[in-house]
């Protein structure tokens, strides 16, 4: 499986404001990721883009040199500098092969993740990899990875317990928010309304938070997060033109710029100077960096998270070992599944040989002996043919599969 490869950019090496430098919005995606595809020579690709992490999962004959690594980070964002892309392509997580497959089941299985035991990992890996299927960017090998990488998933998650009280990165971030003792009137305006603000909603809701307003960019998305929350919809471009001030700021929206711009925030503030909380779940930021400099904020963003996350992960180490068993084991069914499924596209040629065959028989090397036939020994002679075509197909796979077993025993 050396064609298998996988280049990393997470919140365990780089700061998350860098990993934010790589991230594609899914208009991005659509944009740019058939023509990486192509440019690279790429078989299949898989893209993932989460709050803490970029990945390419790749099948190609390519080696990752350095300068692959570097056109590859350039073709993310050609707006890099020089600093930026030696920092990136020095300190990216290379994984070819075997390695590739357990980094990908530990990255469901939330054993990579900031929060460790956090389920939502698992939807965002699912839905990256339907996404780029959709687009025609993946094929046979990232196909039958992913299949396993949900399965071993579901099976860490079901059978250990390092999803036990799960705490997510949205539930560590509405702790905070509820430990500065805001009041269930509190003014908040939400900015996005994707799984992270709908997940945040779920608290405000079981809560009874009553005062929110909700900004989209689809505003048909807003309205259904607000009739859930009874707030009031607003698509984004009147955001500058909201005048009911505010106390808590969520915002978690797909843009690559800053979305609360400081002449936005003024205004927002509706000249109001009490200090405001903002919770800021995006990345890279929604929230431009001289906001927290020059206004009196408590800033609430992944980076104030990453301390609890730490502590989350002490809680559940012992479980880490048990979660570690179950890829070894899932990591060699796969290994097994892959050269099985080598097998099925090397022999599914047969098929269409053996009837071929079959037909060049019927009409030509033995047509006249067919055609003195009576009708009915045609019909049995057809059926004869039939069951042997199927049964040796069967027989000539099976065959090879336990050549397979056999050479994977010894």
């Amino acid at each position: 499986m050396h064609y298998l490869k996988s280049i990393a950019f997470t919140h365990k090496i780089f700061p998350l404001e860098t990993i934010g430098l790589l991230h594609l919005s899914e208009d991005r995606q659509t944009e740019s990721l058939g023509a990486l595809k192509i440019n690279f020579g790429l078989e299949e690709l898989c893209f993932l883009s989460t709050c803490n992490r970029v990945e390419l999962i790749l099948v190609t004959e390519q080696a990752l040199t350095p300068t692959l690594v570097k056109e590859f980070i350039l073709f993310l964002n050609p707006k890099l500098n020089n600093k930026q892309l030696d920092m990136l392509s020095a300190d990216a997580e290379l994984y070819e092969g075997d390695e590739v497959v357990n980094h990908v089941f530990r990255l469901a299985s939330s054993l990579e993740s900031l929060v460790i035991g956090e389920r939502e990992i698992i939807t965002q890996v699912r839905k990256a990899y339907d996404f780029c299927n959709l687009m025609g960017l993946t094929g046979d090998t990232i196909r039958l990875l992913m299949k396993q990488t949900i399965e071993t998933a579901k099976a860490i998650y079901t059978d250990t317990a390092i999803a036990k009280n799960p705490v997510s990165i949205v539930s560590l971030a509405y702790r905070q928010l509820r430990d500065l003792g805001i009041k269930p009137n509190a003014r908040i305006v939400m900015i996005g309304s994707g799984e992270t603000n709908t997940a945040m909603a779920n608290y405000l809701h079981k809560h009874q938070f009553s005062n929110l307003a909700i900004f989209n960019r689809t505003l048909s998305n807003a309205q259904k997060l607000a009739n859930f929350l009874n707030a009031k919809a607003y698509p984004l471009t009147e955001l500058k033109n909201y005048k009911e001030g505010f106390d808590v700021l969520i915002t978690c929206t797909a843009s690559n710029d800053a979305i609360i711009t400081e002449p936005i925030y003024q205004h927002l503030l509706a000249g109001e100077t009490t200090r405001k909380i903002i919770v800021d779940l995006a990345l890279p930021s929604d929230t431009a960096p001289e906001i927290f400099i020059k206004y009196p904020v408590h800033a609430i963003d992944l980076n104030s998270l990453k301390d609890l996350a730490e502590l989350n992960l002490q809680l559940r180490h012992n479980e880490i070992q048990s979660c570690e068993t179950i890829i070894a084991s899932k990591i060699e069914l796969f290994k097994w599944l892959h050269k099985e499924r080598k097998v099925e596209l090397a022999f599914s040629k047969i098929p269409r040989e053996v009837k071929a065959i079959n037909e060049l028989a019927c009409n030509e090397v033995f047509a006249k002996d067919i055609s003195n036939l009576d009708e009915n020994s045609k019909a049995v002679l057809t059926k004869v043919l039939a069951y042997v075509e199927k049964k040796y197909n069967a027989v000539a796979m099976k065959t090879a599969k336990e050549v397979l077993l056999n050479a994977q025993e010894k």
